[in-house]
């Protein structure tokens, strides 16, 4: 009764006209961010955080909430239209989204999409109100082991079902992991593998390495190989979902939604690990025709999962950042120098010391999940427009959109270099058939996997046995072997059912 009250003061204090202007304004600014290649979620409220600064304090968290979950959704338009992920966290939905854009479906992804990013976040939102001490502690418990553990599952899951071949997916994830390496070591300080570059000392950007493998290869392997083929690609045959898409829709809505909750209470590399184990376990439980669509038309589940999965890991990143003070992501991050610029420091005592604060931001939540839905689902066919403008025009505002992006970081022409030369990267990976999207999961967890590795040997006293001594990571490293066994047993298996059965 506790919590209906202060949520219900919280409603009261968010839905001030002041308030909802606020918590408006951050979700169209957020969608416009995630559409944006190059520009996320963490930029945007970099650059706003001067600009609130005279705002009072809830008005200003209310915005900048709205903007995080708002770009989260962002993202998943020009992935699925254009193959161009506005944010690493919508690599997932370009794979199937754009597959089924190309195919006549682009209306019922972008429905599925903003659907299931709003039973997600609302779900999720339920579980930050109701659970939000429960589940930090539970988090806290986790250690190095654990996480690296968990990491090591991300690795076997997306370079298992990414891909036609294993053994590529494997190679894919291997050239992510060593570009994860270049920069400065982080326990000793020496540089790898820069090559005396020092713009190198700082490593690659996750994001330009996203934008170069995603959208400048995806612009320049279809002016090379595709050609006028593409121009038949923009048909587009139906804007809502039917009753079949909701029927597949509404499971994996609910099993993204169940997988990415608890990765956002924990410091385990952001959206990237949930997002593609609800593509896996979508890609693993589908059967017959809803199989054979995974990577050919696109099938629906691979958008729906990974996007809930998507928006339940943002808003759930919320209870540690609240209840311990502990973000887990960049944006996180920087909304956690937004409390302290007003001189709160988030934590155990936030909720007793700045209750009302807290409940107005939990409230506005879910104004805002409403607000997203209000706002993306009458503009599907606003964005299904995309789809038929003349493909140079489009490819060439992507690559103007994806220079940009990439220049802006660091105002560096060497960045500039990289990009086009990832691009180029990609081409050969497309043409080879090799998964791209690895390469970005082993970049981005490849150093948080080193580091806590290295955590967790030294807990062991340089002993590997620490990982098989708590159960946590022992059953997580049984799973890992599952996943790599159980499916060669099962086809050795039934090739040998096929050589004994009679003719």
């Amino acid at each position: 009764m506790d919590i209906l009250n202060a949520l219900l003061q919280g409603f009261a204090t968010a839905i001030t006209p002041a308030n909802l202007a606020w918590a408006f304004v951050g979700c169209l600014l957020g969608t416009a961010v995630g559409v944006l290649p190059g520009i996320g979620p963490a930029v945007a409220v970099a650059m706003l955080l001067p600009i609130t600064a005279k705002v009072e304090v809830t008005a200003s968290m209310i915005f900048f909430a709205g903007i995080y979950y708002g770009a989260m959704y962002g993202g998943s338009t020009t992935s699925i239209l254009l193959n161009t992920p506005g944010e690493t966290a919508t690599m997932v939905t370009a794979m199937e989204g754009n597959k089924m854009a190309k195919s006549g479906r682009a209306g019922a992804a972008l429905a599925t999409a903003a659907i299931g990013s709003f039973i997600a976040g609302t779900i999720a939102t339920v579980i930050v109100t109701l659970f939000a001490p429960v589940v930090a502690e539970f988090a806290v418990k986790l250690g190095p082991p654990e996480y690296f553990m968990l990491m090591v599952l991300a690795f076997t899951t997306v370079s298992a079902v990414l891909g036609k071949s294993t053994l590529r997916g494997m190679t894919a994830l291997l050239l992510g992991l060593a570009v994860g390496c270049i920069g400065l070591d982080q326990i000793s300080g020496q540089p790898r593998y820069t090559m005396g570059k020092a713009e190198l000392l700082d490593g690659i950007e996750i994001v330009l390495i996203a934008v170069g493998l995603f959208a400048v290869a995806e612009v320049l392997y279809a002016g090379m190989y595709e050609g006028r083929v593409v121009e038949k690609q923009n048909t587009l045959s139906k804007v809502y979902m039917t009753g079949r898409d909701w029927k597949r829709s509404i499971p994996a809505w609910l099993r993204g939604t169940a997988i990415g909750t608890p990765f956002g209470c924990i410091p385990a590399g952001g959206t990237e690990i949930p997002t593609f184990l609800s593509y896996a376990t979508e890609k693993k439980l589908a059967k017959g025709e809803n199989l054979a669509e995974f990577g050919t038309t696109g099938a629906i589940e691979g958008v729906a999962g990974p996007e809930a999965a998507n928006n339940a890991t943002v808003t759930a990143a919320l209870i540690p950042l609240l209840t311990l003070g502990i973000p887990t992501s960049n944006t996180t991050a920087i909304l956690l120098g937004a409390f302290q610029n007003y001189g709160i420091q988030p934590g155990p005592q936030l909720f007793t010391t700045s209750a009302a604060l807290v409940w107005a931001l939990i409230a506005s939540l879910y104004i805002g999940n409403v607000m997203l839905l209000i706002l993306n689902l009458p503009m599907v066919k606003l964005w299904v427009q995309l789809l038929k403008i003349p493909k140079p025009q489009l490819y060439a505002g992507i690559l103007i959109f994806a220079t940009v992006g990439a220049y802006g970081m660091r105002q560096s022409a060497f960045d500039l270099v990289l990009l086009y030369a990832i691009g180029l990267l990609g081409v050969l990976m497309r043409r080879y058939d090799f998964p791209t999207a690895p390469v970005v999961v082993g970049m981005i967890l490849g150093p948080l996997a080193e580091a806590q590795l290295r955590n967790a040997v030294s807990i062991g006293e340089g002993s590997f046995t620490v990982f098989l001594q708590r159960p946590m990571s022992l059953a997580l490293l049984v799973l890992v072997l599952a996943i790599l066994i159980l499916p060669r047993v099962m086809r050795a298996r039934a090739r040998r059912k096929a050589e004994t059965a009679p003719i």
